[in-house]
């Protein structure tokens, strides 16, 4: 069973980097007024989303104790991001402010699950 939540961890980091680097690679377009939402960012959100869920049913089958609390929030700081990058997926230009959320939120997502034990 370990493995296997171990590749479903990799995964999760995948969908995080694609979400973050998408981002990152932004960050020129954004100072010049022309970020726009990628798609490599609404499918690394996705991933995040789908893979988080199989981890807390993994992890719970395997008996290990899951704080709902935490998950909770990372859950809701990921709807939230999933939600600009969907809205905002279209649109030629968002505004700076909009990506700077996504890029803050997602950072913060990692910080949730690195720090808080």
């Amino acid at each position: 069973m370990s493995t296997v939540i171990n590749v479903v961890v990799a995964l999760h980091i995948i969908g995080i980097a694609a979400l973050l680097g998408g981002f990152f690679a932004q960050m020129k377009a954004i100072s010049a007024g022309e970020g726009r939402m990628t798609p490599g960012m609404l499918h690394g959100a996705l991933t995040m989303l789908v893979t988080g869920m199989v981890l807390v049913g993994l992890n719970e089958a395997d008996g290990a104790e899951v704080n709902h609390v935490k998950i909770g929030l990372k859950l809701a700081v990921l709807v939230v991001v999933l939600g600009l990058v969907y809205v905002k997926r279209d649109e030629e230009r968002v505004p700076a402010g909009m990506l700077g959320a996504v890029g803050a939120l997602t950072t913060l997502n990692i910080f949730l699950a690195t720090v808080w034990v």
